[in-house]
């Protein structure tokens, strides 16, 4: 496919213009300079979609390049899977000591340490998990069986995506399972727990032809399942960091899993000060034929004069290598503590 018709299709679901949306309350930094550098970022981001946003969360001054195009959740679907199944936690119908029992039919797609672990014999082995672990592990490792399985212990999908909407998230979506979204996006068959390794599922993707694996990439980046807007995530984070969503025993516990060790900071918590404080959940990339479908990062950032900002950026379609959309993110956290006084 030409890079020409790559970017028409993919500038149809979302589109990037940058632009300042009405702020509330004083600005805590100055969206001018977003104004200015956002669109070099975006135009070095092409034939693929950028997209970025900044609040802050004391005045909800808010920044996005676009607040309303939809970019799919990937690995950010566990912020809100994690969120409903503490919500479930505060309810007292569930509890963080519970074990749940995970059997071969249960496993999900790599990244995952329980498949990691797995054993291939006897058929009838099952490991039984606390939710404290599985929620460590969707969180802190992006284990994806494990987000999987918190995820079918609170009802589906769709309860999460019910959760978001009593709790007034709009837009953001939570429609189908790791398991599936994996398979779809590779255009592969119902997921196999033959493929659980890294290696295995690297076979599988083999045996697809090439146009086709192509044409899913494209597919799942048009399908409106498992999406959200820059807003709805701002929305999330304001939310969360204001004590509307859990208990603040529930909110400490998820923030100290969402924080990383420095060296595993990603692209944009390796350009916050040392003194910053950062909780985030990325979607990592899966890259095939050149092409990386989902690269997301959004988390809070606490500056050392105690301003927390919530920031996050999307990157969709893209076809640069590695080194480059690292680059991109760093620079766009750069352009992001600028605006921020940092």
């Amino acid at each position: 496919m030409s890079p020409d018709r790559r970017l028409f299709i993919l500038s149809l679901p979302a589109a990037v213009a940058a632009c300042s949306h009405p702020v509330f309350g004083p600005a805590h930094f100055d969206a001018k300079i977003l104004d200015k550098g956002f669109p070099a970022l975006a135009s070095r981001a092409r034939p693929g979609a950028f997209n970025a946003a900044v609040m802050d969360l004391a005045s909800t001054a808010t920044w996005y390049g676009n607040a309303d195009a939809p970019f799919a959740l990937g690995g950010l679907a566990v912020l809100p899977i994690a969120l409903a199944v503490m919500g479930e936690v505060d309810a007292k119908r569930l509890s963080l000591d519970e074990k749940i029992t995970v059997r071969h039919a249960d496993l999900s797609p790599p990244d995952s340490v329980i498949d990691d672990d797995w054993r291939d014999s006897p058929g009838n082995f099952a490991m039984n998990i606390r939710v404290l672990d599985l929620l460590t592990l969707a969180v802190q490792y992006g284990d994806n069986t494990a987000a999987d399985v918190l995820m079918a212990r609170i009802g589906g999908p769709g309860q999460v995506t019910a959760w978001l909407r009593q709790k007034d998230v709009e837009v953001m979506r939570v429609d189908r399972y790791t398991r599936e979204t994996l398979v779809q996006v590779s255009d592969l068959e119902t997921f196999r727990p033959a493929w659980r390794t890294a290696k295995a599922f690297a076979e599988a993707l083999k045996s697809v032809p090439v146009n086709d694996r192509q044409k899913a990439m494209e597919a799942f980046l048009a399908d409106p399942r498992d999406t959200t807007s820059a807003q709805a995530v701002m929305n999330l984070f304001y939310k969360f960091s204001h004590g509307e969503l859990t208990s603040k025993a529930s909110s400490d516990l998820l923030l100290k899993l969402m924080t990383p060790a420095r060296a595993a900071a990603g692209a944009l918590g390796s350009v916050w000060p040392p003194t910053a404080g950062w909780a985030h959940k990325t979607a990592d990339p899966r890259s095939d034929l050149g092409f990386t479908p989902i690269q997301n990062d959004a988390g809070l950032v606490t500056l050392k004069d105690g301003r927390r900002f919530a920031v996050a950026v999307f990157l969709s379609g893209s076809t640069a290598s590695a080194d480059q959309r690292a680059k991109l993110f760093s620079d766009t956290a750069t352009l992001m503590l600028q605006a921020m006084g940092g």
